[in-house]
């Protein structure tokens, strides 16, 4: 049986490591006139990238609410294609669209009959109406 023994190979130093004491690095290459070319044409770059996050800063906290307002008109827009796409599909199913016209005129009916027919019951859907309307509002109902 042959006992494997591992083997070192030489592996070559592309970082230019310095491997006589630990923890130091070698010197760096000299600079050439090109590599000095493109650190000065990148370094406006570099500064614009550093100063980005800051200036995005002051942006938003100077127009927050123009944008909070673009940002919910968006959001918006986005809800109204998802409600009709949701309700093309729903058109879409064969025998739920007129379910859905029955029972809305069914609804109808029974609101018509509820609160539309008798003097009392009008009265009793203004007052509910009126305590509604004073709890959204955050008024006194004497005062509106």
């Amino acid at each position: 049986m042959e006992s494997q023994t591992p083997q070192v190979t030489e592996t070559p130093n592309p970082a230019n490591l310095s491997s006589e004491s630990p923890g130091k690095l070698a010197a760096p290459p000299k600079r050439t006139v090109a590599g000095q070319q493109v650190q000065e044409a990148l370094a406006p770059v570099l500064d614009f990238l550093n100063k980005l996050p800051e200036d995005i800063a002051s942006f938003v906290s100077a127009y927050q609410k123009p944008l909070l307002y673009i940002v919910l008109f968006i959001a918006a827009l986005v809800t109204i294609r998802i409600i009709l796409a949701v309700l093309g599909a729903v058109d879409g199913i064969p025998l739920l669209s007129p379910v859905f016209e029955l029972v809305g005129l069914g609804y109808t009916g029974w609101f018509v009959y509820r609160y539309l027919l008798k003097e009392d019951s009008r009265q009793e859907l203004g007052q509910e109406f009126q305590s509604l309307k004073s709890q959204v509002l955050g008024r006194d109902p004497s005062n509106l």
